[in-house]
């Protein structure tokens, strides 16, 4: 009866698999004596359950021939085995006839993979044959020179090693090269006095305001206190201006144009005045202004205008005596008071974009390269950029630096880091990764997935860097618990809180940009209608994500530190059973049965790693042993604290939401936040502030602090004006029917690939001044919503692409480095862009079919 139920459950078990393996009708005398020639560990797989079938029956019938009762065989207690079956008979054990058993085991050589060696012993039996013995010696474990994540080692103990003692990997080939260490040392000096001799050289450029007053129905005006040392003169006016959207909707405008005035006479500004010899030398520049009854109560806007001055009038003004006065004029009745600033030497755009290239390329050079840190880069890109700028006559003052720097994101980094420290206090990250250990079964996939779900949700209704900081900490958690790689892991929940983040318009920084336009509020972009447009093309690319993780990662180990132990054998067992039927000759059918039996186990072998390799997951006995380890040793380490965290974290999301509402807009997220930490502080009582403060990254705040300052530094050079009107100039060189599809795609693809090299808000700034004159361009016919759209997936999913490509990516590496899982420029870059372009491309599919098939909107 155990024989029988052990052939059923391997007739399952093949069956299965779609394999047959040969029947005992099929098994010949020359065929079982090849069988009896392999190794014992071979013969009693079930697989071979033909070959001991007939041998059990040879061995029946040997007994009765011979007449004596004997205990169960090797075979017959391997069908007992497969049968499940583990009762003892209690006949006396009578060793099987078979002379080659002597219990010794041929083991076959591993692959490189798994670090084991192969030594052949020569014994002698008891018959006096000479046989090899194949023993398998296990190789020390050498770990390998880059290697700095030591996951693996913290099984059931999820404190994170301490950063001091991991590997961070920074620069060892400058210790092995020291011809690459004094090579960087000499570049980086020659930058410092490349950047020291400008600095010293050149003036701070200070523009000073003169107020006038434009006589009603007249024309007022005003001389230049110095010649323009360039083609292009630069003007910033200030008084109660229009918006640009509001051009098509008022009669009232300033007119400014210049003129040059030539004289032989010297005197003052009088005797210019009535010289003969005046010359227009530029083009008009029209500018809308509010109603008079409006002068008292419209705000006050800032516009800047540069001139052209065509080279002939650019030469005769300096070869001649000349002056050059700026003219204004309105058709309004009313005096008109306005604030002019006059820059004699402006940036010179088509140098200044050169060089704003020149300077990027460096800092990415110094990052993909880990030269420097990317904090040190950063630094060193932006005093380089502003040497640039005093090179090229405009070196910005301090008060202008620091204005350049966005206090606002760098307070809610400083509040958030804070909150996330006293958060860890509680145990609560530690907490949240066993339950999530727990409802995942201990499953890769279902653990990732559940990661990056949660992530995308969250950061649909925080801003992304406050869900990577409370995310990152329970990811790395688990990952150490599970033994995997946390690096893969924490860059694809980043990638999601990006994605996350396009949902709604509070959920990242551009679309609070976009959402906060009065022209786009006014033309029904809505919190709603914007959710509910871009919720869609979040899922599709949520989908398209998880798809292309599951590609790049179809090889489970991976994500893995280490090689667990059952694929290890699974491997030796391959090439155990590979080297069995290669011994056995193929010039007979008897041998071909017992070598193509050999080698369907070899690819049922193969086909159970293939499994195992695609869906990985802890081990049935140490996912519960684990879980209930975990359960006793991370329980809630301080409920109290937990309760005022959570109140305090209420309270600041609240805010959060309550800044989406233009009515009820009073304060800023970086202000929430950090009331929302000063009011932790109070109830906690917490009187260590160095303890609070030694958790903060210092090193994260100051390099966004050298990239706003180098954006915005770029951007002074013209590069953001000089991509802003290429896009402008093709979409408007395509044909009518084309030109929304055309729209949508230059708008999406122009700024996502710009996002990933460039911060995105001044991207989106400059981008919103497109999308809005794109819709107001009645010859262009193009409705807003859709351009809207499209502006709003391509920074959130463009800085998906490189690490500097949005704030959550340099927060999640400045977490992990914290932890010891330091990831390069380029490892990001290797998952990141191909997903960014993914990414992109589903979108643009998306948006295609919405609006330019569908008409959506």
């Amino acid at each position: 009866m155990r024989l029988k139920s052990a052939r059923k459950s391997f007739s399952r078990h093949k069956h299965k698999h779609g394999l047959e393996f040969p029947q005992p009708s099929e098994v010949t005398e020359a065929s079982l004596e090849l069988w009896r020639t392999l190794p014992t560990k071979i013969r009693q797989d079930p697989s071979m359950v033909s070959f001991q079938q007939v041998e059990l029956e040879h061995a029946r019938l040997h007994a009765s021939i011979h007449g004596y009762s004997r205990g169960p065989s090797p075979v017959e207690a391997n069908f007992c085995r497969l049968a499940g079956d583990d009762h003892e008979d209690s006949f006396p054990d009578i060793q099987p006839m078979d002379d080659d058993e002597d219990g010794e085991e041929e083991e076959d050589e591993d692959d490189e993979d798994n670090g084991n060696e192969f030594i052949t012993i020569n014994v002698t039996n008891e018959q006096g044959v000479n046989k090899e013995l194949e023993h398998i010696k296990e190789k020390k474990e050498i770990p390998k020179p880059h290697v700095h994540h030591l996951a693996g080692h913290y099984i059931g103990n999820i404190t994170p090693p301490k950063h001091e003692d991991i590997d961070t990997g920074q620069n060892h080939l400058d210790e092995d090269h020291p011809f690459r260490k004094y090579s960087k040392i000499i570049c980086l000096f020659i930058t410092w006095m490349v950047i020291i001799a400008f600095l010293v050289v050149k003036d701070e450029k200070l523009v000073h305001a003169k107020q006038l007053s434009i006589p009603a129905g007249k024309t007022r005006p005003y001389i230049l206190p110095k010649l323009p040392l360039s083609s292009k003169v630069k003007f910033s006016f200030e008084g109660t201006f229009l918006g640009e959207q509001y051009t098509n909707i008022t009669e009232h405008y300033l007119t400014i144009y210049l003129q040059s005035l030539t004289s032989t006479l010297e005197g003052n500004d009088s005797e210019l005045l009535n010289s003969d010899s005046v010359h227009n030398i530029s083009d008009p520049w029209h500018v809308p202004i509010v109603h008079p009854y409006l002068f008292d109560s419209a705000p006050i806007i800032k516009k800047q205008h540069s001139f052209d001055i065509s080279d002939n009038n650019f030469e005769r003004i300096h070869a001649q005596s000349s002056a050059v006065r700026m003219m204004v004029k309105s058709n309004i009745k009313a005096s008109f008071p306005i604030s002019v600033k006059y820059d004699q030497s402006p940036v010179n755009r088509d140098i200044g974009v050169i060089y704003a290239a020149f300077v990027l390329i460096f800092l990415y050079a110094l990052i993909i390269w880990e030269v420097v840190h990317r904090t040190f880069a950063a630094v060193i890109a932006s005093t380089l950029a502003i040497s640039i700028l005093a090179a090229l006559d405009d070196r910005p003052t301090m008060e202008d630096i620091v204005g350049w720097i966005d206090v606002e994101t760098i307070l809610l980094l400083f509040s958030m880091m804070i909150l996330v420290a006293i958060l860890a206090e509680t145990g609560i990250f530690d907490f949240l990764a066993v339950y999530i250990y727990k409802i995942t079964n201990g499953k890769i996939w279902n653990l990732i997935h559940c990661l990056c779900i949660c992530t995308t949700l969250i950061s649909s209704f925080l801003d992304n860097v406050t869900t990577v900081l409370l995310m990152a900490p329970i990811t790395i958690r688990l990952c150490e618990v599970m033994d995997m790689n946390p690096v893969p892991v924490l860059m694809a929940i980043t990638v999601h809180a990006n994605i996350g983040g396009t949902m709604t318009p509070v959920g990242d920084p551009p679309n609070i940009i976009i959402t906060s336009n009065q022209y786009i509020l006014k033309h029904g972009v809505t919190f709603l209608t914007f959710t509910a447009h871009m919720m869609v093309g979040v899922i599709i690319v949520v989908i398209a994500t998880n798809i292309h993780l599951r590609l790049k990662y179809k090889n489970i180990n991976n994500l893995r530190m280490h090689e667990p132990k059952e694929l290890k054998e699974l491997r030796r067992n391959i090439k155990v059973w590979e080297r069995a039927a290669g011994k056995i000759p193929p010039y007979s059918k008897d041998a071909n049965i017992v070598r193509e039996t050999l080698m369907k186990k070899v690819r049922l072998l193969r086909h159970e790693l293939k499994k195992k390799m695609t869906k990985g997951s802890v081990p049935e006995d140490l996912y519960r042993t684990t879980l209930e380890e975990l359960q006793k040793e991370h329980p809630i380490k301080n409920k109290g604290l937990l309760i005022k965290s959570g109140v305090v974290c209420a309270f600041i999301i609240s805010l959060f939401f309550l800044e989406s509402i233009p009515e009820l807009r009073r304060m800023s997220s970086g202000w929430a936040a950090l009331l929302g930490v000063m009011l932790l502080l109070i109830i906690s009582d917490k009187n260590d502030m160095d303890a609070v403060l030694s958790r903060i990254e210092w090193p994260t705040l100051l390099f966004f602090a050298a990239m706003f300052t180098l954006m915005e530094a770029v951007e002074r050079m013209g590069l953001i004006d000089w991509i802003g009107h290429a896009t402008e100039s093709i979409i408007q060189s395509v044909s009518e029917d084309l030109r929304l599809a055309v729209a949508i795609i230059i708008i999406l693809w122009i700024s996502a690939l710009t996002s990933a090299f460039v911060d995105s808000i001044p991207v989106t700034a400059m981008m919103v001044k497109i999308v809005v004159a794109l819709s107001e361009k009645s010859t262009l016919g193009l409705p807003l919503q859709p351009l809207v759209w499209a502006l709003a997936f391509g920074p959130c999913l463009g800085g998906n692409g490189t690490l500097v490509g949005a704030s959550a990516n340099v927060i999640c590496a400045g977490i992990a480095e914290q932890h010891g899982y330091r990831f390069s420029f380029m490892d990001y870059f290797k998952l990141g862009f191909p997903i960014m372009l993914v990414s992109v491309i589903v979108t643009t599919g998306y948006l295609i079919m919405a609006h330019v098939v569908f008409a959506w909107h």
